[in-house]
């Protein structure tokens, strides 16, 4: 019988759910609804309907027209109007209205009738809506009314039109609890997630309802205070929304969280807070600056020991490459000693064995001379060969016999520091030791058989020869050389010399093809061609005038670079050690190869040091072909001549060397080979051998006084200052003419005009070849337009202009200059450690202080707070990412003409400061993050900044590169302030609308907006479609914005790339 009890039960149940669906237009006997099991399934039923009718208006009607704030319109229904869990608040109010609260919900129309209202006009105050069918200027019933509702009476009214409002005016009363009647309407809406909807209360003070602040009607005497009257963004509705410091479950329910968590205004739920955090009972947010605190902390001990560690490492293999250098040095000396001891030995013991032999007679000891000889010195050198056949790292013979093969073998049996070092340095003594023996042959066959040495390595020749060059400004159309003739050839050292003005610089930069702004005849032939110089580049080295190194790497690091990037490829490490030793040694910079180069700022090697320094860095490439400008400036006598001493060793090897030095002492001007003697006006007074420079002046009557040093005389006269003792007519104008007759050069036309008939030429006037027009101020002005667009035309022509690669060198590609340079720059950052750890204590200040002062509102979603991040941020990562190209310009220009990739040379300064562009965001959001608190979370947040640092940083290229540093500093501070606050400005006008779109700042403001709109759901729906409505942010544009930041920052590098390749002055 229980199953028939059951059955029975199942049947009525289905009979009262069908007759509950009958009459669900037309209400239900109230007597019905006392049943529970009728009252359940008829809220059910409701709840359907209800639900329905909100999926259909966020689905269709309010998603179409609000996608800018909707991503996902099932998941915005679920978090805003899901009620499943709970429905007793439409139970109690289908008691309250005795089952007639069908007919007083808002259909379709209704609804898409208010929201459109709030979403489409959130810049209005107002909290009414426009008339309707039945609320305007002549019908207005008490439903109409803020927190009153009506029912349609008998009509069922149909919840699917969106398009006609029903007529609902009959039994008006009070707003259910959990429902919100507005001012204009007559149905009643369901309060969303997140709200708390109680009955208002009338306020005997104020007379106003509490809390929703809305005034009774006048003349109304039984109209009492009703429900909720307004759901809208939280200014006009803010007694709507759950209180911070409780949660709502329900929107009938209001409950304080409890201690250790938190409630966030508009929260359906308690979460837990953290641990570590203080979280009193009605916390309206947890306390996480803890976790910014200990965030900061763990990255400074992070840093510190990266810093620290990476420095001990570096500095432990350099002790240990020093002490393999000392233990290396000590071992050749010990066995340059022992054989030099030996040989003197052996050297006492022939001249013994010859005293002895001389003391017999003649023919009685001839043949006991012979066999006394033979025999010791046969002994002699075979022990002697012990020691010179003995390898330096390894203690055995060399069987071979053969120097070259044995010394690539050493070389590529090489193993350890010691046996790289050993060997470098026996081959070290072994050159001095031929040097020195070159100074003992005093005679010419001794020199002779020196530079014919198969020892001696031979370097690819270059000879460069000149015929009639003239070389004239265009801006002033003046001639700065004329008519130079002449010739350089490989082992020799030609000196350049001549008074101030004469052309010296010029010169040298024309034959090295450095001349900007200049119009060039004439023909420059390199090895009896016509060839351009650029295409030797890779085997021809220029000294600048000015000392352009690296003043924070150490003299060793400079060198090596230098190598690393420019010798061949293919040459061992052992041979690179080799030749970075043999220039260091010979420079004289052994005592102060660790130590820095030294900046204005920071003091570090003597300014002589730093000269020699200066011509290590080209010497070290193995130049064919050496030009210098003034290396011997600024060097006293003593280093002059070291520097001298190497160049000639450079010479023996076949080095064409041509440098210009001014007043060279009388020793030191007679270690050149041949000298050019330039005039003023850019002529040759002289271009021989050195030797007979004074046979040639004596031959004209200039002969140089006693105690007076001949190139200091030479140039006394060619200024004019000094009145040759001489009793022809020849004067200091008339030299560069009888230097032409006298190599029988055609001389210019305007020379031959000024000669007399007795063929004694006349006084020559100073680049008096082309006449200077007298131009007006917007002729002047034209014209050095055109000259600054010509000359920047001639650079970027000689900068992209493709050359032959005649120089037979293959040196390392770009992903192996690449990590030279990586090296290179990572030690440069780790000796700005206090550089760099200023740049983050004041991100660290800037995001405490802003993100104590703008807290994260929830009205505005932290757009203030944000604001404040987007200018600090780019402010200071543009006035940090513009040292990185403006500090080493003049470094970046030498040795990008040496042929070293400037690809290479970008990429990993990037490279390194990607390194401040991932630890910036971490440092600033570890104050601003855990101070403001927003509602977004940390990684989005981090990666919303890193976009932005990564834009900014590319922009501080572009500066760097294109202005002078006082300019580009002025722009790194104005641009993100200008343009951060042009994106907060009302979009008004089209103009000002598309220019912000275009902006950075706006990008990044949206992404940080954006992220932290997402999550505000339910309650707040409204004020995130109205705020982004009013600001013109789109909640499916994250991803945009963050693709727009970076691809901005890679264009701006690839600008910032181009504009190095061709509009850097050289």
């Amino acid at each position: 019988m229980e199953w028939v009890k059951k059955v029975g039960f199942l049947v009525l149940m289905q009979i009262l759910l069908v007759q509950c669906q009958q009459d669900f237009g037309n209400g239900i006997n109230a007597t019905q609804l006392d049943d529970p099991t009728v009252m359940k399934h008829f809220t059910e039923l409701v709840y359907r309907r209800l639900s329905a009718v909100t999926s259909d208006l966020i689905n269709t009607q309010i998603a179409h027209k609000a996608t800018f704030c909707i991503t996902d319109p099932e998941v915005e229904w679920n978090k805003s109007f899901n009620y499943s869990s709970n429905l007793d608040f439409l139970s109690k109010c289908i008691a309250e209205t005795q089952g007639d609260l069908a007919q007083r919900l808002c259909t379709a129309a209704e609804l898409k009738f208010y929201f459109t209202n709030f979403i489409a006009s959130t810049k209005s105050a107002s909290s009414f809506l426009k008339p309707n069918i039945n609320c305007n200027l002549t019908r207005w019933v008490s439903g109409c009314e803020p927190g009153w509702a009506c029912s349609s009476g008998l009509t069922q009214p149909d919840f699917t039109n969106a398009q006609q409002i029903p007529a609902r005016t009959s039994a008006c009363q009070s707003c259910c609890e959990g429902f919100f009647c507005p001012q204009g309407l007559t149905c009643m809406i369901p309060c969303p997630l997140g709200s708390y909807c109680p009955r208002a209360t009338l306020n005997a003070s104020t007379g106003l309802c509490d809390p929703y602040m809305y005034q009774l009607p006048p003349g109304h005497s039984n109209h009492t205070c009703g429900g909720a009257n307004i759901w809208a963004d939280v200014s006009r509705s803010a007694s709507m929304f759950c209180s911070a410091g409780s949660y709502c479950p329900t929107n009938t329910q209001e409950i304080s969280c409890a201690s250790r968590h938190y409630c966030l205004m508009g929260s359906t739920s308690e979460k837990r807070c953290y641990r570590l955090t203080s979280c009193d009972p009605s916390s309206p947010r947890q306390n996480i600056s803890q976790y910014g605190v200990m965030l900061i902390v763990g990255i400074s001990v992070i840093l510190f020991i990266f810093y620290n560690c990476y420095e001990k490492v570096i500095t432990i293999r350099e002790r240990r490459r020093a002490r393999s250098r000392e233990t290396a040095v000590k071992s050749v000396k010990e066995n340059a000693r022992a054989q030099a001891r030996w040989l003197v030995a052996k050297d006492a013991i022939r001249r013994r064995v010859l005293e002895m032999s001389h003391s017999f007679s003649r023919a009685v000891s001839g043949r006991r001379e012979i066999e006394a000889t033979d025999l010791p010195t046969h002994e002699i050198k075979e022990y002697g060969d012990s020691f010179e056949g003995m390898d330096s790292e390894t203690g055995d013979k060399d069987e071979t016999g053969d120097k070259d093969k044995t010394k690539k073998v050493k070389a590529k049996h090489i193993r350890t520091d010691t046996q790289m070092f050993k060997y470098v340095y026996s081959q070290l003594e072994k050159e001095k030791a031929q040097e020195q023996h070159k100074e003992d042959a005093a005679t010419l066959s001794g020199v002779i058989s020196m530079a014919m040495d198969a020892g001696v390595r031979r370097r690819p020749a270059i000879e460069i020869a000149f015929r009639d060059l003239t070389v004239t400004l265009k801006h002033k159309k003046r001639c700065l050389l004329r008519f130079i003739n002449g010739e350089i050839l490989p082992g020799r050292i030609t000196a350049l010399m001549g008074p101030s003005g004469a052309g010296k610089t010029t010169l040298l930069s024309a034959l090295a093809g450095k001349t900007v702004g200049c119009s060039i005849t004439g023909l420059v032939l390199i090895n009896s061609k016509v060839e351009s110089i650029a295409s030797y580049k890779k085997i021809v080295g220029f000294v600048p005038q000015d000392d352009v190194v690296h003043g924070n790497l150490t003299v060793e690091e400079n060198i090596w670079f230098s190598a690393n990037c420019r010798l061949s490829a293919g040459l061992p490490k052992a041979g690179k050690v080799l030749v970075v030793e043999r220039v260091i040694e010979s420079l004289g910079l052994q005592p102060v190869r660790n130590s820095l180069v030294g900046t204005v700022e920071k003091r570090g090697i003597s300014g002589g040091q730093r000269k020699r320094v200066n011509v290590g860095l080209e010497l070290v490439m193995e130049p064919s072909l050496l030009f210098l400008d003034e290396p011997t400036s600024g060097l006293d006598s003593s280093s002059s001549q070291l520097l001298l001493r190497a160049l000639k060793r450079e010479a023996l090897e076949g080095v064409n060397i041509c440098m210009v030095v001014h007043q060279p002492s009388y020793s030191l001007f007679n270690m050149f080979d041949d000298l050019i003697l330039l005039a003023k006006g850019g002529l040759t007074a002289y271009h021989g051998a050195v030797r007979d420079v004074e046979d040639y002046f004596a031959n004209l009557g200039i002969s140089v006084p006693d105690h007076i040093n001949p190139p200091d005389y030479f140039i006394d006269v060619l200024e004019g200052m000094v009145k040759p003792h001489t009793s022809s007519a020849v004067t200091y104008e008339d030299l560069p003419l009888r230097w032409m007759l006298h190599k029988g050069y055609p001389v210019p036309p305007d020379m031959q005009r000024t000669a007399s008939a007795a063929g004694v030429p006349a006084r020559n006037q100073e680049n008096q070849s082309i006449d200077q027009q007298h131009l007006s101020f917007c002729g002047e002005l034209w014209q050095n337009l055109k000259y600054r667009v010509e000359a920047r035309c001639d650079v970027v022509r000689n900068n992209f202009l493709m050359m032959n690669d005649l120089s037979r060198r293959r040196t390392p590609c770009i992903l192996v200059q690449y990590r030279y340079f990586v090296g290179r720059i990572a030690k440069q950052r780790l000796r700005e450690a206090r550089i760099q750890a200023i740049d983050f204590l004041i991100l660290l200040l800037a995001g405490a202080c802003l993100g104590l002062l703008a807290k994260s509102g929830d009205e505005s979603f932290g757009a203030p707070g944000y604001t404040y991040t987007v200018i600090a941020t780019s402010l200071l990562s543009k006035i940090a990412a513009l040292r990185t190209f403006s500090l080493d310009k003049l470094e970046y220009r030498r040795e990008r003409a040496s042929g070293i990739s400037s690809l290479a040379h970008f990429v990993a300064k990037d490279t390194i400061d990607h390194f401040n562009t991932l630890i910036k965001p971490l440092v600033y959001l570890s104050m601003f993050y855990f101070f403001s608190n927003p509602r977004s979370t940390f990684l989005d947040n981090y990666i919303v900044l890193l976009c932005l640092i990564y834009c900014v940083t590319g922009i501080a290229y572009t500066l760097a590169i294109f202005l002078e540093p006082g300019p580009s500093q002025l722009c790194s501070v104005l641009l993100p302030v200008v343009l951060t606050l042009l994106s907060t400005q009302p979009k008004d006008s089209k103009f000002i609308k598309i220019f912000t779109r275009l902006c950075y700042p706006s990008w990044a403001l949206e992404a940080f907006i954006v992220s932290n709109a997402k999550s505000y759901h339910g309650v707040w729906l409204i004020q995130r479609c109205g705020a982004l409505l009013i600001t013109g942010y789109n909640v499916n544009d994250w991803n945009l914005c963050i693709t727009l930041l970076m691809a901005t920052g890679a264009a701006c590098r690839a600008l910032a790339f181009i504009g190095m390749l061709a509009l850097q002055k050289k």
